[in-house]
């Protein structure tokens, strides 16, 4: 089992930057592929970025691709997705999440943090 953390969502204006960690404790956080996944209101959860075990691979979202990175630092049990050129449609929770396999699918991923708010002011 691991447990996760979010911080860093804030209110920001458009075109702002933005640095969301999640911190993670319990099972070796090296054991588990990771992402961002997003939910605004009304709308369903959806992908942001996700990230192998080991950091070597990463798939984004066509609405973030260019604007968004997603690391982690498996020594730091930590995952950080930093975010440049924000956008009012941006807007949302934020969570991170862990899985046993890459995957864009938010289904496949078994421990979730609580969520950090993102606001962009437009």
């Amino acid at each position: 089992q691991v447990q996760l953390v979010e911080s860093g969502g804030r209110l920001v204006q458009g075109g702002d930057s933005l640095r969301l960690s999640c911190a993670a404790s319990g099972r070796p956080f090296s054991d588990y592929a990771a992402g961002w996944f997003r939910q605004a209101p009304g709308k369903e959860r959806e992908l942001v970025a996700v990230i192998s075990r080991s950091g070597s691979t990463t798939s984004y979202a066509d609405s973030v691709k260019g604007r968004f990175t997603i690391s982690r630092d498996n020594v730091k049990n930590a995952m950080y997705l930093q975010m440049n050129s924000l956008k009012h449609e941006d807007t949302a929770v934020y969570y991170c999440a862990v899985g046993f396999t890459i995957s864009r699918s938010p289904g496949l991923y078994s421990f979730w943090g609580q969520g950090t708010q993102v606001t962009v002011s437009s």
